[in-house]
């Protein structure tokens, strides 16, 4: 890599740790150009140069979040034997990146985030392209008749909806939520819900 390219590469980092600094400090609300320049130290051409506008460069800061998120919760399924204790790891791995990167994790389930997958087709397949080893897992477990025989969204659904929910609901700054402890109740609720045995299908 040639040094201009390091110094890009530097000047993207720069750009998108300021971002997430300014968002947990000011908001969505506070997410403006002049902000994000002011607090990386990085020109208004070069915001522009390398992500064309505030949308783009918010896009590359959720997709960049969003790759951590999965990057861990799917590592934590690799080390797993049987769907009840993936389940089980892929929870405590979610709630863990929550509690450990919270400004990170408000920004991954913003109405903001939420409006942009759903504006933005393209930003939408890039997330979803990362999703197929969750898919090819859940549906190894309906084939080795360990997970419900349901369709995989179903299931999908049933496993990261609950957690997501509560996700949301921490990050709010709701004090009912204790998430070390949703983190040991949840994998065992979750499993009965999609369990091969669980009545379903």
């Amino acid at each position: 890599m040639s040094r201009k390219q390091q110094r890009g590469e530097a000047t993207v980092e720069q750009l998108l740790d300021a971002a997430l600094r300014v968002y947990a400090e000011t908001g969505e609300q506070g997410l403006t150009v002049a902000a994000i320049t002011r607090a990386s130290g990085v020109s208004l051409g070069s915001l522009y140069h390398h992500f064309g506008s505030i949308d783009g460069l918010l896009d590359a800061l959720v997709d960049r979040w969003l790759g951590h998120l999965l990057g861990e919760t799917l590592a934590a399924l690799e080390h797993t034997r049987t769907a009840r204790t993936g389940i089980r790891a892929l929870v405590r791995a979610y709630l863990g990146f929550v509690q450990e990167h919270r400004d990170a994790a408000r920004l991954l389930h913003s109405a903001h985030a939420d409006r942009r997958a759903m504006a933005d087709g393209r930003l939408r397949d890039a997330q979803e392209a990362r999703v197929p080893p969750l898919v090819q897992w859940i549906q190894g477990y309906v084939e080795r008749g360990e997970l419900a025989p349901l369709e995989t969204p179903l299931i999908e659904s049933l496993i990261l909806g609950p957690v997501v929910g509560i996700a949301r609901r921490w990050l709010s700054g709701i004090d009912d939520v204790d998430l070390d402890r949703a983190a040991v109740l949840l994998p065992e609720r979750i499993w009965r819900a999609v369990a091969a045995d669980s009545g379903t299908g």
